[in-house]
């Protein structure tokens, strides 16, 4: 079966747009709004969406989805509850890439090959973990590869044309690069060495790049859009669910993502 973020993608590509990747953390500012909001963001546009499993120590995120990991975990969402809120929004949308995206420690309290069965079964096409380097990743991404599963890895600034290339090697569905060197959180401005990233990064793999990390507005998205494949947008978005009136959460998601395209 062809996974649905590769068609996505390929779409996008063939429409000469740039694919949006929005994140939303389930249980924010509720687990029925986050899958409602979910659900709006697909039909605004959105290509892929990143389901954000809620964890205690996130060491790559700022903070506004520290606080909304936080507020998660306080009304008690685990990873059975996000498998369970990835199940609605894969009923609600049949085509969408829809990937679980969170740290490790959940996944392998949960049992590695359980996570992944189960994530596939509830309609998942992939993870993101970004607390998982690559020279880590070999057993979590054989019980991925096992189920039809993308294991989507993230490259950043920083990183050396040498871990690019052993990054991009087993990679699937896209690469994530990350436009900062430092944690998520909405920017004024992408930076100008991400372009150079992007670059190198396609020198090694002819799968999509798409940039995340500060992304927050359609001037950005437009920016990215010259030298890459798609942009994910996180922060931003949750700070306008944050501001929404309530029970406003998912049409204000809905209008952002509106917004972005």
């Amino acid at each position: 079966m062809t996974n649905r973020i590769d068609t996505r993608l390929a779409a996008a590509r063939v429409a000469r747009r740039p694919a949006l990747a929005p994140f939303i953390t389930v249980g924010y500012p509720s687990v029925e709004a986050s899958i409602e909001t979910a659900k709006a963001v697909l039909d605004a546009g959105a290509d892929v969406i990143e389901l954000g499993v809620p964890f205690s120590d996130p060491l790559a995120e700022g903070p506004t989805i520290q606080r909304t990991s936080f507020q998660a975990l306080q009304q008690g969402v685990s990873y059975r509850t996000c498998l369970d809120a990835l199940r609605k929004v894969r009923a609600h949308n049949r085509d969408a890439g829809l990937i679980l995206m969170g740290y490790y420690n959940p996944l392998l309290s949960y049992g590695l090959e359980n996570a992944v069965r189960d994530a596939t079964s509830a309609g998942a096409d992939g993870f993101i973990v970004p607390d998982l380097p690559t020279e880590e990743a070999g057993q979590f991404q054989k019980v991925c590869d096992a189920h039809g599963m993308y294991l989507i890895p993230l490259l950043a600034l920083t990183s050396t044309d040498e871990r690019i290339a052993a990054a991009c090697k087993p990679a699937k569905g896209f690469i994530y690069c990350v436009s900062v060197t430092g944690v998520t959180g909405a920017r004024a401005m992408v930076s100008a060495r991400v372009a150079d990233l992007v670059k190198r990064i396609k020198k090694h793999t002819s799968l999509p790049v798409i940039v995340g990390f500060g992304v927050s507005s359609r001037e950005h998205v437009q920016e990215i859009a010259k030298f890459a494949d798609g942009a994910a947008v996180g922060s931003a978005l949750l700070d306008a669910v944050g501001k929404a009136a309530p029970g406003k959460a998912a049409e204000t998601a809905r209008e952002f993502v509106r917004g972005l395209r």
